[in-house]
């Protein structure tokens, strides 16, 4: 539900009469949070206990989120700000339940593998979308509104001319947010048809998916999709066997080729991204607000001024999520945010050293690193937790890599006893030691 909500409900769509604007993803991964915390005061649930990375890294994070509100409010703060600082918190906790629950709730790898299929499956609906809006100019997402949703506002195009082409958004909230989901979400579908070949199942529906996910890409027209992708293409190459690492290049050059000869003007307009990025003015700009940035960050070094506060369109968008941390959270909560990528992507190694007899184990979670990694880089060319779509994908991403890094452990230890049977046991002993008298 989370992840369907996240990619197909166009990112606009907010729940009605809620006293700040929450998407239906939100009210899913509160609901999430609020099951994880419920699960921990029982002992029958199911849910895993006891310390994991990914874990530890989010309730680090929901800690210091929780540390900056309360710096923030100790001093006066305008209205429309405060109220920007009590959502971001929201949001926060809602996130981070995801990564938990994700990652104490996912217990098999059955589990796991339907999870992140409808990751790639909800990635393929949102890439489909933008080709219809690159191809022939159509939104679908203005008939995707249902009852007990309203869009947060009508100025906010999802078909954009830039360059002489035009770059799509799809279901996201920014044709850059665009790119880096349909990065994301790439080396799934890629893992999936890798799969399904080994086990002589029909692949065709994942490189199905894989193509439209990386003709969403081109089609976002960022050069953040296309850093991102070289980020994930270079995880992938490095991890894959020597076979498989030629075999890829070979289809990478083939595709190349396909791509300049049937969309040259897409190709050109994105070289000119790069080849022209001195004079673009998006870049210059950017490179203006760094000595407001480091004013803002000498006032609250520490906790930041509040998360959230900094707002687009009363402040300028800095365009970098961990000079916006900075501002926002301080030294603290970036620390925080880049132990939260790390995190996830420590787990994901980790489980692949672990799962070294089992070859469909180690690619996934090698695909996982490699998704992981588009928003690590992702975060240097945007405000990546200023996008709704990205930033429940990335806490999903890191609960799924603690999940893996969970499993794997079990699986290397078969003789251990299930925590279900485990906690069953522990209360049938007590429950026997409570009735034995003892002789005098």
């Amino acid at each position: 539900m989370f992840a369907l909500a996240t990619l197909v409900v166009p990112a606009r769509l907010v729940v009605r009469g809620t006293g700040i604007s929450l998407t239906p993803a939100d009210l899913v991964a509160l609901g999430m949070g609020l099951t994880w915390l419920a699960a921990q005061f029982v002992t029958n649930s199911g849910v895993a206990k006891g310390r994991a990375a990914a874990r530890t890294v989010a309730s680090f994070y929901v800690a210091v989120m929780f540390a900056c509100y309360g710096a923030a409010n100790s001093s006066y703060l305008p209205a429309d700000e405060r109220n920007l600082l009590d959502h971001s918190l929201v949001l926060a906790v809602a996130f981070a339940g995801v990564t938990l629950a994700v990652c104490d709730g996912v217990r098999t790898l059955d589990r796991l593998d339907v999870l992140l299929k409808w990751v790639v499956s909800g990635g393929t609906v949102a890439a489909f979308v933008g080709a219809v809006q690159y191809l022939f100019m159509f939104d679908l997402t203005t008939y995707m509104v249902v009852p007990l949703l309203r869009y947060t506002s009508d100025d906010n195009p999802t078909i954009i001319p830039r360059g002489g082409q035009l770059r799509v958004a799809a279901t996201t909230g920014h044709p850059i947010e665009f790119g880096i989901v349909c990065t994301m979400v790439l080396p799934l579908a890629i893992h999936y048809a890798l799969r399904a070949r080994r086990a002589g199942e029909p692949a065709w529906p994942w490189w199905g998916s894989a193509t439209l996910l990386l003709s969403g890409m081109l089609f976002s027209v960022s050069r953040s999709g296309v850093l991102t992708l070289l980020a994930v293409g270079l995880v992938l190459l490095a991890g894959w066997p020597p076979r498989m690492r030629t075999r890829a290049l070979v289809v990478v050059a083939a595709c190349s080729i396909a791509v300049l000869m049937v969309a040259g003007g897409l190709v050109r307009a994105i070289y000119n991204l790069f080849a022209n990025a001195q004079a673009d003015t998006s870049i210059t700009a950017r490179q203006h607000r760094y000595g407001q940035a480091a004013m803002e960050i000498s006032k609250h070094p520490i906790f930041g001024r509040g998360d959230g506060t900094w707002h687009f369109p009363v402040y300028n968008a800095f365009d970098n999520q961990y000079i916006m941390s900075m501002v926002e959270t301080g030294l603290l909560g970036t620390t925080a945010l880049v132990l939260l990528f790390l995190g996830g992507i420590y787990s994901s190694i980790r489980a692949r050293g672990k799962a070294f007899s089992d070859p469909d184990t180690r690619d996934l979670a090698l695909s996982v690193t490699a998704s992981l990694a588009a928003p690590l880089v992702g975060a240097v060319t945007f405000d990546l937790l200023s996008f709704a779509t990205i930033t429940g994908l990335t806490f999903l991403m890191i609960g799924a890599a603690g999940a893996l890094l969970r499993i794997t452990r079990e699986q290397e230890s078969p003789t251990a006893v299930p925590w279900r049977v485990r906690a069953r046991n522990t209360r049938a002993a007590r429950a026997l030691r409570s009735k034995v008298t003892p002789t005098p």
